[in-house]
């Protein structure tokens, strides 16, 4: 993998790192800066989330600091120029998923442009 390569792959881990932070979560505004605007995710549960209904749940408490999401395994690869592809699991209250989520270089930085999770046994 090249040094830009890198960076990039480096770029869409410390992005969703923090999009997975409790106290990222809790702001709209921070998580605003980390997606998209045309944000879309096929979540674990099977429903389909855009920017608005992401909003709406992220700062619902359901993440804290006493209770993290757990990642592991978490690789990624560039696809294009300015795309990154990143894999990994995570493991919450007892629910474990394999998740993927395309990171897209913008005129303000790295922003998720898509997620999936599903759930893993």
């Amino acid at each position: 993998m090249t040094d830009e390569n890198e960076r990039a792959v480096q770029a869409a881990i410390d992005g969703e790192m923090r999009l997975l932070d409790p106290e990222v979560r809790a702001s709209s505004s921070r998580v605003l800066e980390l997606l998209d605007p045309e944000f879309t995710e096929i979540g674990a549960s099977g429903r389909w989330w855009n920017m608005d209904s992401v909003l709406s749940v992220t700062g619902d408490g359901s993440v804290t600091p006493e209770s993290p999401f757990k990642v592991s395994e978490m690789t990624g690869v560039v696809l294009a120029p300015g795309l990154v592809h990143l894999t990994f699991f995570t493991d919450h209250e007892s629910r474990r998923a394999r998740r993927s989520s395309l990171w897209r270089l913008t005129d303000t930085g790295w922003r998720m442009y898509f997620h999936q999770g599903t759930l893993a046994a």
